[in-house]
């Protein structure tokens, strides 16, 4: 399953607030065995989010967009994931019951356009705050709020899986140039990927399906380079 995932918001382009949602759904979809081949933050903008998701809905299995949802001026996700579609944005039924049932609104506590989603979307309930999320086609669009996210990724993660991938590392002790000839190597010998990662050491990772052949990758690697004296 090949997937892509768009954060919304300007505090996040100008460094404001860290992108930790990124990184977390990284992380979350990796386990499942998904692959992540795109992420993109985008500005609080609806033509910018409409033409991402435009494209990305049509070349992965699935989007998944966070952040900008609500009713003031500058959460626009929305609208940009209708627009994408071609729908009409419109009150949610499912969402103005959900939030008077489990949230305790009546419909005039609600400031205007709470429960407002892209027509025929599936609403996902936000059991950590007040804004629903949605599913529109392959398109799943999520709170901003890390702890509302999380949660409401619960509630679609079995929607997400794929072939379970295996990770070993190995550190060295040399420049990344000189490990370049045994990295070709490990790669023609193994149906493994391979990256390497300087820093203060390097750290080569392997990455497969196969558990048994990323563990004899590593295996032929950590043999042939210096290792990192602890």
């Amino acid at each position: 399953m090949r997937v892509a995932v768009v954060t919304v918001g300007d505090e996040l382009l100008v460094g404001e607030t860290v992108n930790t949602n990124a990184a977390w759904l990284g992380e979350q979809l990796r386990d499942r065995g998904v692959t992540v081949e795109r992420m993109t933050t985008l500005p609080d903008r609806t033509a910018d989010i409409a033409r991402v998701v435009n494209e990305y809905h049509a070349d992965y299995d699935a989007v998944i967009v966070t952040g900008g949802l609500g009713p003031t001026h500058d959460d626009v996700t929305v609208d940009g994931v209708a627009a994408a579609f071609g729908r009409e944005v419109v009150e949610s039924d499912a969402a103005i019951e959900w939030l008077a049932e489990y949230g305790g609104y009546s419909h005039e506590d609600l400031t205007e356009g709470t429960g407002e989603l892209p027509a025929g979307s599936r609403m996902l309930p936000n059991h950590e705050g007040v804004a629903p999320g949605c599913v529109v086609e392959n398109c799943y669009v999520l709170p901003g709020v890390p702890t509302e996210m999380k949660r409401m990724f619960a509630e679609v993660a079995d929607d997400f899986a794929g072939e379970a991938r295996h990770v070993v590392t190995v550190d060295a002790a040399e420049p990344e140039s000189a490990l370049l000839d045994r990295m070709g190597k490990v790669r023609q010998l193994f149906p493994v990927k391979v990256g390497s990662y300087p820093g203060e050491y390097v750290t080569v990772r392997f990455e497969g399906t196969d558990a048994e052949a990323v563990e004899e990758a590593a295996a032929w690697l950590r043999e042939r380079v210096d290792p990192v004296e602890e």
